[in-house]
Parts: C-alpha cells; structure tokens; sequence
C-alpha cells in the first residue's frame, strides 16, 4: 500500500511559514524588504497590537499589476531570478518567493496595489492561502499590504509568542536595522496609532543620530577603508562611550542587516586595551563587496552571510577600525620624536660602573630541623567539588553567632560547620543576599534618597521606551524619574546604591530584558533586581574583615535558598570531616 503522497499547498506554506515567519516582526522585515525593492522613496509601518492584530507596510513604489499581484503569492514566485546563476549576483533584498505566500497561509491578507502608469489599481483579500476576493480599487501609486490576525490558523505558535512589550521591541529593532541602511528614504513607524518614528531623508550619519539619540554625533568616529575585496565606510563609538549592552552594534552587507560574530571579533580586537572587560563598542559599518564573493542564501531569514574569503575580510576590518582611532587620537601611539622613554641620555667618562657583588648568607642551614615558619604553598587541593554533593548538605549554623572564617584568595571564605567546612564563593553569596532581601521588600517601597542634582542617563530612543515600560516597577524599588520622549533623568534612587554608577545600574537593567508574557510584572521586578544585586554585591578580589564574612555566612544561610547564586551559580560546597580524615589515613 502506497503512503507517501504530496502536501496539499496550504499546509506546505503553513510548513514554510513556520522558517520565514517566526514573530511579527519577521512579517514586518519581509514587508519593508519588498518595499525597498520596489523602488520606494517613502516607506510607511503601522503596527496594532504588536503586530497581532495589524502590520500594515504602504510604499510610494512601482506597484504591481493586477497578474503580478495574483502571482506574488503563490510559492518561488519571484521576479529577481531567472536562472541559478542569479542567485550569485543577488543585489535586491527579496528573492526566494516565500515571503508573501507563508504570510498569506497564517494570516487575513490585503494588498492594494496601482502601476504609476494605470488608472486603476487592484486589491485582493486573502485568507489562510484561500483568495476571498479580488477587484480592481482606486488607490495611490505603490502598494499597501496589510497583515490582520497573524497565526490566526495556527494557535500553538501564537501561543508561543512574547508579551506585547518583547514583540514591540522586535519590531521596532527591526525597523531600525532597514532604516539606517537605507538612510535615503524618508521612513515613518506608527506604533497604535502613535507616531514613534518620522525619519527624512539623510546621509548615513544623520540617520545614527535621527535614530539612536541626539547625543551621538559626538560618540562617532568615521571608518573608512577601500580594498580590491571590500569597501568599508560607517562609524565606530569613542571607548569612553563603551557600553554594557550589544544593542548598537550593527554591520551592513550590501546594504542588507547581517549577524557575524567573526566580525564583531574584530571589532572588540581593534578596541583591545582601550575598554574595560565586560564593555562593548557601538558601531554601524557598511560593509560593500562583489555579490559574487558572499553567499546570503544560507539561511531563510537572510541575516546571516557566508564570505568566500572572511579572515582577508576579517584582517581589513581590524585594521580599518584601528586606524580611525588612531587618527583621531583615540587610540594611545608612539611619537618617537618626543616620547620620554626613548631619549637616552649620553654616557658620562666620569662615572666608574662597579662589579656587581652577591651577598650570601653564612649562616643559612638547608638542613636545620628547628621549626620558625611553616609556609603551605604546595599543599595539593584537599577537595575536589565533585566528590561533595552540596545540594544534599544541611549546614548547621543555630546557636553560633561567629564563626571561625578566613579568605582564600580575596575570593573564598572558608568556615566550620557542624560537618566539617564551608567554602563559600563571597560574590555569588552576597548576590543571593541581596536579591532575596528586595524581593522580600518588594511589597513596600525602598527607602529611597533624593539627589542633589538629578542625572541624565545616556540612553538611546528604544532604551528610553522599554526603561518607560517598567517605570512602576522602578518606583517600587525605590526609583524616582523624570521622562520625556528624548530623555530620562534619575531625581532619587535606593539608598542602597547611593555610590553606585546609575548608568551602569540602568545598562545592567537593560541588558537582556526579555519577559515572558506570564506575571509580566513580577518579572520585571525580579530581573531589576537581579540586575541590582550583581551591581553592588560584593565582587570576589575584594578583601573582607572577620565581621564582613561573618555576616554573609550568617545572611547567607538565613536565605531560602542558599545553595545558588540568582542565576543558579553554586554559592558554597561542605567538605565533610570523614573525607578529610579520609585524606590523612595511613
């Protein structure tokens, strides 16, 4: 009996859809894409609902007629290959011919769409890959596609989408990566019904500020190199404007938004002793090379791209980037006319050089039995963290109100137990502690102290909105801001961090802020402060007094869960007394 038969096409675009559109804003990339292929000069996005219950792309471009806008929808019809060899000479941003009809499989679809030369245009709906009607319309030149009720057909995959507030920081992203590299055209994002973007036409630089903030002109440094196998042209930040998050880093292929870690590899090597550990640069950089030498068909959603020589790539990169900060005496150089370490002065006749003497001491015996200092620097480790499972361990610590601690290394502390020892990690320890006591005082606002002068964050527009989204939770912990469309200032803070540096608490904050869409508040809290307690939790290298670690031993074992650190690091093991006894046998 035969059991193999082919797919009906609905349930085949379904399949497809699943690889091409993955979240709203994969339906928002293969809009935009096709509106810049059609020649536009005026691009607009309408977004409802994080893009769930509307996305709406209208464009000033060449429109379709009315076979054309028929036959985008069916699958690999396209108008950008005829023959394989196309394919290595890809220079527009749409090509495979899936986009339209994955989009059409899993959503309510209607495009309005007239040729500059017709009278008339045409406008089609489309539901679950099924035309419901199509007629001719009186519309503006270009085309306007709407997207209603994405995933509608396909419940499980909605379900799995993020809150509205996640979803709308992927559009928004997304938008931001087409806008600036194509700042020629005049872009606009209206986000329900508010207007979040208005971008006029620009040159590439003017874009950065336009979008990112208009703070940054005076972060940027120009980068521009010119090879046989690459172009590079765009801006890199200054160190000092290094920041904690990866959010402004962007290269651009071609004019088309890539991820490539090798080259961002080469970005943080030219940058080498000019940030600080755990800092990252910002940059925008235009990366022009034959289409011949990259291949952008490796991945459905195109942001990934294989070169044929990326170490040669790669090599001109770091070295572009180096050489702007050295230009613009960013980066530390040598002036062997005037640095003071390479003037030697002239040799003096006069000066007598000595014999060099050694001193030895006589009364120095190898072999002297009396005992005056024991040192213990080849003592092999007595434990190995394996061999204790420290989740199982009970740590006994009623009664005693000190204990016996010392430090190993400015990072350990090392403690008696009823069992045996502790070794605790005093970072990860102090996290613990401070993460469960303000999730504990969550309930009620944190003391909170006032600033003397209130401080302005450096933030971009996005940053701005998705701190603007938490801002209640903010307050609960004991934050007090002033807002606006382009700016945030800090007026009081929690008298825990008084001391600390409010930027980084913020970029900390910022930094991978993805919530779920269960409890979306509770969520908030718990990763502000997670965020929090990895700011001004004791680090390890710093040494403590016997009170210091006396406290955190304590504290730390009053937690309800002591044994990890908030992000399920191991914050101590027990060396039982039986496995040192074990050591010592004879």
């Amino acid at each position: 009996m035969d059991i193999i038969q082919l797919l009906p096409d609905h349930i085949a675009n379904q399949i497809a859809a699943g690889e091409v559109i993955q979240r709203p804003s994969s339906a928002v990339k293969e809009l935009l894409e096709n509106a810049l292929d059609s020649g536009a000069t005026i691009i607009k996005l309408f977004v409802k609902d994080a893009g769930k219950t509307l996305i709406q792309v209208v464009d000033n471009g060449c429109g379709m007629s009315e076979t054309d806008a028929k036959m985008s929808f069916e699958r690999h019809a396209t108008s950008k290959i005829r023959k394989a060899d196309d394919l290595f000479n890809i220079k527009t941003m749409g090509f495979r011919g899936e986009a339209m009809a994955s989009m059409a499989a899993i959503a309510h679809v209607e495009v309005c769409t007239k040729l500059t030369n017709e009278e008339l245009g045409t406008k089609i709906i489309i539901e679950g890959s099924e035309i419901k009607n199509q007629e001719g319309c009186v519309c503006a030149n270009g085309t306007s596609v709407k997207i209603k009720n994405l995933f509608f057909n396909v419940p499980a995959r909605r379900n799995f989408l993020k809150s509205d507030k996640v979803e709308s920081k992927h559009i928004i992203e997304q938008f931001t990566r087409i806008a600036l590299a194509n700042s020629e055209i005049v872009w606009s994002l209206y986000i329900d019904d508010m207007e979040y973007f208005r971008l006029e036409k620009s040159n590439f630089r003017q874009r950065i500020v336009n979008i990112i903030g208009t703070k940054t002109n005076e972060k940027l440094v120009p980068v521009e190199e010119e090879t046989n196998l690459v172009k590079i042209s765009g801006f890199v930040s200054k160190p000092e404007f290094s920041k904690r998050t990866r959010g402004e880093q962007y290269f651009f292929v071609n004019g088309r938004f890539i991820k490539n870690y090798y080259l961002n590899h080469a970005i943080s090597k030219a940058f080498t002793d000019l940030i600080a550990d755990g800092y990252h640069p910002s940059y925008f950089l235009n990366l022009k090379i034959d289409p011949k030498q990259i291949d952008i068909n490796i991945h459905p959603t195109k942001t990934e791209i294989k070169f044929e020589d990326e170490k040669a790539i790669y090599a001109i990169l770091r070295s572009a980037v180096k050489r702007s900060l050295g230009k613009y005496n960013i980066a530390p150089t040598l002036d062997f006319n005037t640095e003071p370490a390479f003037e030697i002065p002239a040799g003096i006749n006069t000066n007598v050089i000595s014999e060099p003497k050694i001193k030895v001491n006589t009364n120095y015996n190898p072999f002297e039995t009396e005992e005056k200092e024991i040192h213990h620097h080849n003592i092999p480790d007595l434990i190995e963290e394996n061999e204790t499972n420290f989740t199982q361990q009970k740590i006994d610590i009623e009664g005693e109100n000190n204990f016996d601690c010392f430090q190993i290394d400015n990072n350990f502390i090392v403690s008696n137990s009823k069992y045996g020892l502790i070794i605790i990690d005093q970072q990860r320890a102090h996290q613990r502690i401070l993460f469960e006591h303000f999730c504990n005082n969550s309930k009620q606002n944190m003391n909170s102290q006032q600033l003397i002068f209130p401080e302005k964050l450096k933030l971009n527009k996005i940053e701005i909105q998705e701190i603007t989204e938490m801002e209640n939770e903010l307050i609960d912990v004991g934050f007090q801001l002033n807002i606006s469309s382009e700016k945030i200032e800090v007026t009081s803070m929690p008298s825990e961090f008084i001391n600390s540096n409010i930027q980084n608490i913020f970029e900390e904050i910022l930094s991978d802020n993805e919530i779920e869409k269960e409890d979306i508040n509770q969520k908030i809290k718990s990763k502000i402060h997670l965020s929090l307690s990895r700011i001004i939790s004791i680090k390890n290298g710093q040494k403590l007094t016997s009170e210091e670690m006396n406290a955190i031993v304590k504290e730390l074992f009053n937690c309800e869960t002591p044994s990890v650190n908030p992000t399920g690091l191991t914050t101590y093991f027990n060396v039982e007394k039986k496995e040192i006894e074990k050591r010592f046998k004879r």
